[in-house]
């Protein structure tokens, strides 16, 4: 693609933590104060969570604040298709000169889609930059009091929604279940096949409203937040 001989703005990703916004590094914090266009994830019904975080450490009043839809679909040309979109609609502020930060919660390198709009808007030659953030999993196990690894113990992070989590159920060591609602009474079964509920520990929605901390299964609690999380030794 060519551009103009203007200077083009960068791209960043910033990861704005699990929902504490004591959780936000201070160059976190920098980055968005320095924006003047601040992009994040819009859900259907209007919620920017990752804004909403940011919000309470920056001043975002004089901010251009730029929604980007994503599909739920697990469709992959629709994911592209709104990836594309998403791209698109960053696209002219950055032709424009203006740096664009996207808000991402917990950290922008894991299950992000900031990094779908960058694989795009890099190979168009413009400049990209992510800004590491506390990923939600080390909130979790910070709010659980639990080790996450010991010594040679490996540490897996899995999809808890995707599909054909399986034997990886069984895989040495400490598994980390993202984002697990929408499995969740699947995942129940599933553990307490293994004799696993007692062990297992959770937390739905870690350091936002409604946040609820289970140290055990056993008892088989509720669960339909779609910020659940499940770890596992």
């Amino acid at each position: 693609m060519e551009h103009t001989s203007k200077p083009l703005g960068t791209f960043y990703g910033v990861g704005v933590g699990p929902g504490d916004p004591e959780l936000l590094t201070l160059k976190a914090v920098r980055v968005l104060e320095a924006c003047p266009v601040l992009a994040a994830p819009q859900t259907a019904s209007g919620e920017m969570t990752a804004l909403r975080i940011a919000r309470q450490v920056v001043d975002l009043e004089k901010k251009t604040l730029l929604p980007l839809f994503f599909t739920m679909s697990r469709d992959r040309e629709k994911q592209r298709a709104a990836h594309r979109s998403a791209a698109d609609a960053v696209r002219p502020y950055l032709d424009a000169g203006q740096d664009v930060a996207m808000a991402i919660l917990g950290d922008v390198s894991i299950f992000s889609t900031y990094c779908y709009l960058m694989d795009i808007l890099r190979e168009e030659g413009f400049p990209c930059a992510m800004i590491p953030g506390v990923p939600s999993f080390c909130a979790v196990a910070a709010r659980l009091g639990r080790s996450l690894t010991q010594a040679n113990t490996p540490l897996h992070i899995l999809p808890g929604g995707g599909e054909g989590l399986g034997e990886t159920l069984d895989l040495p060591g400490t598994k980390v279940l993202m984002k697990s609602g929408k499995n969740y009474p699947w995942l129940l079964e599933k553990l307490e096949r293994r004799g696993l509920l007692d062990q297992a520990g959770m937390v739905e929605n870690c350091g936002l409203p409604g946040e609820r901390v289970f140290s055990s299964l056993g008892e088989k609690p509720e669960s339909s937040g779609y910020f659940t999380t499940i770890i596992l030794p």
